[in-house]
């Protein structure tokens, strides 16, 4: 059998954040995790010594991978960073880009008159933007870009915005496709191609993109 990632490392991070209001209450997206778990797997298969940082997602933990779970995006921020140093960085997670300002320690209830309620939201830190410029920066850093509109250019501009080497895009919010179905269509860009993945189940286009991921990984190192 092929290891094309044997003796290598990657960090892979897999489904959604979510950041508490109250103790009841927490903002969320509708990842199931699904893309990148199918990703570490395919890494593993491929021969690579594969960390998981997973969101709360109730998936089995792909054979051979280390999975470490959190839940918030501050929380994933920490994950990654004490996971480095890795060969390959694959952020495939959905990540929360605001979070509440403060918890509530008590529920948040509706008080007599009250026609809405205002939520003051701060910015996460950048978990992908901060692999691409830390010092132990992955010889292969890998994004992904989920669109509901210009996919294309909204990953590219990622892609250069973000200093990274590969962006794997794919259109959410079709049945049966994106964050909840089974199967994907990514469009993987990097400064001089596109490489269409699919349509497929998730699983074979986790591995597509892992040959994708290796090849380059092969001419960045010896």
């Amino acid at each position: 059998m092929s290891a094309p990632l044997a003796g290598r490392r990657v960090l892979v991070t897999a489904g959604p954040t979510y950041e508490d209001l109250d103790p009841v209450r927490f903002l969320g997206n509708r990842s199931s995790g699904k893309m990148g778990f199918a990703v570490a797997a395919a890494a593993v298969a491929a021969g690579a010594d594969v960390v998981l940082v997973a969101g709360p997602v109730h998936l089995p933990t792909p054979d051979g991978a280390h999975r470490i779970d959190v839940r918030s995006a501050a929380q994933m921020h920490a994950a990654v960073f004490s996971a480095l140093p890795a060969d390959v960085y694959v952020g495939a997670a959905a990540v929360a880009d605001f979070t509440p300002a403060g918890v509530a320690t008590s529920k948040i209830k509706k008080r007599p008159g009250e026609d809405g309620l205002t939520l003051q939201l701060v910015r996460t830190r950048d978990i992908l933007a901060d692999v691409a410029a830390h010092a132990a920066r992955p010889r292969v850093v890998v994004g992904f870009a989920a669109e509901t509109d210009d996919v294309d250019a909204n990953a590219r501009h990622k892609l250069a915005a973000k200093g990274v080497d590969v962006i794997a895009a794919n259109r959410v919010g079709i049945a049966g496709s994106g964050f909840e179905g089974d199967d994907n269509l990514l469009v993987v860009h990097d400064a001089a191609r596109s490489h269409r993945l699919g349509p497929d189940s998730k699983s074979a286009v986790a591995t597509a993109l892992v040959a994708l991921i290796a090849g380059r990984l092969a001419q960045e190192m010896p």
